[in-house]
């Protein structure tokens, strides 16, 4: 029998974790959106793995539904470890850059996103605070744009859209850009506040909007760049292969699992952290302030996302250290040292 190369095992367990990680999120819509059983209520319907039984069992298409997101699962396992069986020549660095590519994509879709929200939503709360957006735009459309269901859906959703689109034909994640313009938001306040006494809700709004998102899309960013702080007084007398080792295990122990119970508390029902703001389109200050608080909550989401991406290709590129494979490399110390 043909031995199987431990990098099939590592690829197969990474690339799966990532995937995975994708058709929770996905599923996740599919249960709070579309109105699917999801897994937690089918097993429940079968009594299977002691959960308490439903007090009314599920009826029509729904157990099909449910076996459905079930085999989502097990075929995203099952075509990852074609994938990596087909393509045994492959290494893990090949493989980790994938995965950062990934999370670039992202975070630069999810930049462009908020870029283009964070400005038009800033328009459309100028016009409102100063009794133009009726003239603007007429009566009905004005009345549309003051409820946050309708703002989001209409406005949000599509310019996300559109930063996914622009995000896929860039190349730059865009935080230098990012934290410029924070800078210069905040100096507007300043300078409206102090000179021409001149300050609305949706000024504050929109720094600490752009503010939120700077910092946590650039996490994962971060975290490939060894730019995270951490106490070096061990890590910087480990060897290279201590290093990865060192990585290897706060990947597996720390860093995967975090994120993971990141994304499962923050999704699990429809009164939890990131689902209910986002089900509800929650705003603060109705009228006046940015439409965007619901929009907030969806940063946690990418942010869980990329991190246990990020922590997934950690993982790949410090293992094909410690297995001596054609392309490692060791990582590069990190400022944020101390």
């Amino acid at each position: 029998m043909q031995n199987i190369p431990l990098t099939v095992y590592l690829r197969i367990a990474a690339l799966s974790m990532a995937a995975l990680s994708l058709v929770y999120v996905a599923n996740n819509f599919l249960i709070f959106w579309w109105g699917w059983p999801g897994l937690n209520v089918l097993f429940a319907d079968l009594e299977w793995f002691w959960l308490e039984p439903l007090r009314q069992p599920l009826n029509g298409n729904l157990p099909l539904l449910g076996w459905l997101q079930v085999l989502f699962y097990f075929s995203t396992i099952a075509a990852i470890a074609v994938f990596v069986w087909r393509s045994q020549e492959r290494t893990l660095v090949q493989d980790s850059k994938i995965l950062d590519a990934l999370v670039g994509y992202i975070i630069r879709s999810a930049f462009w996103a908020v870029l283009l929200i964070g400005v038009v939503d800033m328009a459309i709360s100028f016009l409102r605070v100063e009794g133009l957006l009726v003239q603007v735009v007429g009566t009905d459309f004005a009345k549309d744009l003051g409820r946050s269901v309708y703002r989001g859906a209409n406005i949000h959703y599509p310019l996300i859209a559109i930063g996914f689109v622009i995000g896929y034909f860039t190349r730059t994640l865009g935080f230098i850009w990012l934290a410029l313009l924070i800078v210069i938001a905040e100096l507007l306040i300043v300078v409206t506040r102090f000179i021409f006494s001149y300050e609305q809700a949706f000024m504050g709004d929109l720094v600490r909007f752009w503010y939120a998102a700077l910092f946590l899309f650039a996490s994962a960013y971060t975290l490939v760049e060894e730019g995270h702080v951490r106490v070096d007084i061990l890590y910087t007398g480990f060897s290279e292969r201590g290093k990865a080792w060192s990585n290897v295990i706060g990947s597996l122990l720390l860093g995967l699992p975090l994120c993971w119970i990141f994304l499962t508390r923050g999704l699990l029902g429809k009164s939890n952290l990131i689902n209910a703001p986002l089900l509800t389109y929650e705003v603060t200050q109705s009228g006046y302030g940015l439409y965007v608080k619901y929009i907030m909550a969806g940063f946690l989401l990418i942010y869980g996302v990329s991190m246990l991406i990020q922590f997934t290709s950690y993982f790949l590129s410090n293992a094909a250290i410690l297995i001596h494979e054609r392309g490692a490399h060791t990582h590069k110390e990190h400022p944020g040292s101390v």
